[in-house]
C-alpha cells in the first residue's frame, strides 16, 4: 500500500434499551480497544501506514452534554490520555481524508468463526470516492490478537487471581436450601467490590443437579433459579473481566462439601485430563491432538468406571467420547472470552472446538474438559447399535438427572510449557478442606503437578456466613 493509506476503525457505538432512553453501560468493541484503548463510545480511529500515526476521531458533544454526564475532556486532554498523536472531531474526518488523499483505505470487515457474525466496517460522507481494502485488516488485526504482550498477559493474570478468589468467596458460603442465583451474586458483588470489575466477561453459568448438563446454562431462558439440593454437585462457570480483559473460570463441587464415590469418579476424571493436557502443552502442539488426549482420558476412566465398555480404540471409533464431551477443550482467551484467530483463514473448523492450530508461545487460552450426561445425547445414543454396545445402559440411566463436571483454568503457553494463571482448589481433598472454611492457602497442596500462582488473599469466611 501507498503511505498515505490508512486503516480506519470504528468504535462502538452507545445503546439504549429497545425503544426507551435507558442508556446501557458501554463496553468497547474489542478491536477498537486492543488499538487504540479508549472507554468513551462513538468514536474512530485512524492508523497511517506510512508514519503510523495514530488520530483519534471523539464526537464533538453539545454543552447540555456537561450538566448530565460530566466535564467534556477536551482534544489535548485525550491525546494525554490515550497516547495517540492527533485527537481531532469526528465530523473532521473527511474534510482530513480529503487531504491525505489516500492510496488506499483499510476497513474492518469479515467472519467472526465463533459468533457468525461479520465485523462492521467504518464509513463516513464521502468514503465512496476512495478505494477502500475489507480484505486485508480482518485477519492481520486477529492474527495480532493471537499473541498477547506482557502489559496484556498482567491484566489478564489480575482479572484470574480476583475471578479466581471469588471462586473461593463462593466455595465457603454455599450450603444447601440457597438458590443458584445467589451464588452468581456473590461471585459478582467480590469482583466488583475488591477488584473494581464492573463487568462480567460472559453471563454466568450456576448449575446445580441436571442443570450441570446444560452446557450454557444461566441465560435468560434458565436463569439460575434452581434451589441447591443436598447431595447434588454444582457447575460454576464464572469469570469477569477488567480494562476489557477476561477471565473464564469453572469450578465444580459437591452443594454439601463432601463428594460421594460416584461424584469422585467423575470429577476425577475430568481432574486427570486437564492435567495430562497441561502437562502436554508447549509451541509446536496440535490443539487438536490436545482435544483428542482430553476425550481419550475421560473415555479410560469411564470404562474403569463402569459406564461405558469395549476396547478404547474401538469406543474413539464410535464416536463415544464426544457423547460425554460434546464441546470442545478450550478456546483463545483476551478481550473477547472466546478470542479471535482460532481458526485461522484457510482451516477448517474441527468437530466443536474453537481452536485448529498449533500452540504458539504467548497464546492464552482455556483448558475446560467436561464430563456430562446429556440426555438430549445419550437417548439416542442407546438406541443406536454402533453406539449403544459400548454403553452400559443400566448404569448411565441414573446419573441422566446428575448434570456433569467441567474444569476450566487458564493458561499462558510459554517457550517450553504452560503456566496457569488460575488459582482454585482443584483436588478432592484441596475442595473439601476449602468449603469446610480453611483457608487455600494452608490447604494449597504439592499433590496437584500444575504450578499454581501464589494467591495473595485469601477469604477465610466460614461456608453459610
Amino acid at each position: 500500500p501507498g503511505l498515505s493509506s490508512f486503516i480506519l476503525l470504528t468504535g462502538g457505538q452507545a445503546k439504549t434499551r429497545d425503544d426507551t432512553d435507558h442508556e446501557e453501560i458501554f463496553r468497547q468493541e474489542a478491536n477498537f480497544h486492543y488499538l487504540f484503548g479508549v472507554r468513551e463510545p462513538d468514536c474512530m480511529g485512524v492508523i497511517v501506514v506510512g508514519t503510523g500515526e495514530a488520530i483519534l476521531f471523539i464526537p464533538r458533544l453539545p454543552a447540555a452534554y456537561a450538566i448530565w454526564m460530566g466535564p467534556i475532556p477536551t482534544c489535548e486532554q485525550y491525546k494525554e490520555m490515550y497516547q495517540v498523536d492527533r485527537v481531532m472531531y469526528v465530523d473532521e474526518l473527511p474534510e482530513w481524508a480529503n487531504r491525505q488523499a489516500p492510496e488506499k483505505i483499510f476497513l474492518y470487515h469479515g467472519l467472526n468463526t465463533d459468533s457468525k457474525n461479520f465485523g462492521v466496517p467504518a464509513v463516513f460522507d464521502g468514503i465512496d470516492k476512495f478505494e477502500v481494502d475489507k480484505e486485508y485488516l480482518h485477519p492481520a488485526v486477529f492474527e495480532s490478537r493471537v499473541v498477547k504482550t506482557k502489559d496484556e498477559i498482567h491484566v489478564l493474570k489480575y482479572a484470574n487471581r480476583i475471578s479466581s478468589a471469588a471462586h473461593i468467596s463462593v466455595m465457603q458460603k454455599v450450603q444447601p436450601g440457597m438458590m443458584e442465583y445467589q451464588m452468581e451474586a456473590d461471585f459478582m458483588h467480590y469482583c466488583y467490590h475488591q477488584g473494581g470489575m464492573r463487568f462480567e466477561s460472559y453471563t454466568c453459568i450456576c448449575a446445580c443437579g441436571p442443570n450441570a448438563a446444560i452446557l450454557h446454562y444461566g441465560h435468560a431462558g434458565a436463569p439460575n433459579n434452581r434451589l441447591l439440593q443436598d447431595g447434588e454437585m454444582t457447575l460454576n462457570d464464572m469469570g469477569c473481566e477488567y480494562y476489557c480483559y477476561a477471565s473464564d473460570i469453572t469450578c465444580s463441587f459437591p452443594i454439601n462439601g463432601k463428594f460421594t464415590q460416584a461424584q469422585k469418579g467423575v470429577y476425577e476424571a475430568v481432574l486427570d485430563a486437564g492435567i495430562r493436557v497441561m502437562k502436554s502443552c508447549k509451541p509446536g502442539v496440535s490443539w487438536v491432538e490436545m482435544h483428542k488426549l482430553a476425550e481419550r482420558t475421560i473415555a479410560e476412566h469411564l470404562v474403569r468406571l463402569g459406564y461405558i465398555q469395549g476396547e478404547i480404540e474401538d469406543i474413539i471409533a464410535a464416536e463415544i467420547p464426544e457423547l460425554f464431551m460434546p464441546h470442545g477443550l478450550g478456546h483463545l482467551m483476551g478481550i473477547d472470552t472466546h478470542d479471535v484467530g482460532g481458526i485461522p483463514p484457510g482451516v477448517q473448523k474441527f468437530k466443536s472446538l474453537r481452536m485448529n492450530r498449533d500452540l504458539i508461545e504467548g497464546m492464552v487460552l482455556t483448558v475446560e474438559p467436561g464430563c456430562y450426561f446429556i440426555p438430549a445425547l445419550l437417548e439416542p445414543a442407546f438406541l443406536d447399535e454402533t453406539k449403544a454396545k459400548h454403553l452400559n445402559e443400566e448404569k448411565l440411566r441414573p446419573m441422566l438427572n446428575k448434570g456433569g463436571v467441567r474444569i476450566e483454568d487458564n493458561c499462558i503457553i510459554t517457550k517450553d510449557g504452560l503456566e496457569l494463571m488460575t488459582c482454585v482448589p482443584r483436588t478432592i481433598s484441596e475442595i473439601e478442606a476449602v468449603m469446610s472454611g480453611k483457608p487455600f492457602s494452608e490447604v494449597c497442596q504439592s499433590e496437584y503437578p500444575i504450578p499454581r500462582p501464589t494467591f495473595s488473599k485469601d477469604s477465610k469466611r466460614k461456608r453459610g456466613e
